[in-house]
């Protein structure tokens, strides 16, 4: 994923509705939502949430199939999975152990880290 695809991603996510709407198909995994569904769960105008859903679908993170007469919405496993390694690509100077869990992120804003980067263990060479 190049630097651009994940700022459109990101920037569809950082919208309250659409978000939800992100999670709750991501919760639903492939068999998704038909958009009726969608609407009245998170009680969003039908005009509303087809905004969304094509904001979403443009970012890679959501997909559309028609089934009869509905059309079905579900996650882009692949565009997510893109996505979460593109951000966590040089992820935690090589320790993936600290960006796997979500442990602890109830309030991740407040939290106080140290404005110093943590010191890193090097080999001695030779």
């Amino acid at each position: 994923m190049e630097i651009n695809e994940a700022v459109v991603a990101l920037s569809a996510l950082a919208q309250e509705s659409r978000l939800a709407v992100f999670r709750m198909l991501v919760k639903a995994g492939e068999d998704g939502f038909a958009a009726g569904e969608i609407a009245e769960t998170l009680n969003i105008p039908p005009a509303t949430l087809s905004f969304h859903l094509k904001e979403l679908a443009h970012a890679g993170l959501v997909t559309s199939r028609k089934e009869g007469r509905s059309i079905i919405y579900s996650m882009n496993s692949k565009g997510i999975n893109c996505l979460m390694g593109f951000l966590i690509e040089d992820c935690c100077q090589g320790r993936p152990e600290l960006c796997i869990s979500a442990d602890g992120c109830g309030n991740a804003k407040a939290s106080k880290q140290s404005s110093k980067p943590p010191k890193v263990k090097r080999k001695k060479s030779g």
